[in-house]
């Protein structure tokens, strides 16, 4: 990537947290492009030089976020780990990048509410890319004896339910910071798998 390219996707990157920090605020439908062009001082036409409509910055909004969902699963699954630690780290590097990035998340809760054709094929294809890396995960377990025989699926959709969750109470203000909470319900949720 050249450093032209590195500049426009780091300013891509820009535009897509200040649109989010503005729906979290005033709601998607409320939102235009040229509140998100105000809050980053830039012209309507400079948003629009990166991104096609409203709906194309939500679009590319939820493709980032799962592709470094994926990318950072991926980089915990290539590590020389015990499985049951390799796991657990998932899933607090799971909850730690969704709670970050909390407000983008919970808009791709129901992708079906704001995609249709090739935009929620995509979605869903890299929400499966991401599922299929859990249960490649649980399943190693399975086979090495670390974990229960379980329905992978079913277990797989259990932990990710309970961690997709907590961005729907998760507050800073309370007892433990986004790691320890991450730890903690990862601790939990490890004993679905672990005798």
């Amino acid at each position: 990537m050249s450093l032209r390219e590195k500049k426009a996707e780091k300013k891509k990157e820009e535009i897509i947290q200040s649109a989010l920090s503005i729906i979290a605020e005033i709601g998607y439908h409320a939102t235009t492009m040229e509140d998100i062009a105000a809050k980053l001082l830039m012209t309507k036409g400079s948003v629009y030089y990166y991104f096609k409509d409203k709906q194309d910055l939500l679009f590319k909004s939820q493709k980032m976020l799962l592709e470094q969902s994926i990318q950072n699963i991926e980089e915990i699954m290539s590590k020389e780990l015990p499985i049951i630690a390799k796991l657990q780290k998932v899933m607090v590097v799971h909850i730690e990048f969704l709670i970050t990035e909390r407000t983008g998340f919970a808009m791709g809760a129901r992708p079906d509410q704001f995609f249709a054709g090739e935009q929620l094929q995509e979605v869903i294809r890299l929400r499966q890319k991401y599922s299929h890396c859990i249960d490649k995960l649980i399943a190693q377990g399975i086979e090495s004896g670390y974990f229960n025989e379980v329905d992978t699926k079913i277990v797989r959709n259990i932990i990710l339910g309970a961690m997709n969750y907590v961005i729907e109470w998760y507050s800073p203000d309370g007892s433990k910071d986004k790691n320890e909470l991450a730890k903690s319900i990862s601790d939990y949720l490890l004993r679905i798998l672990i005798n």
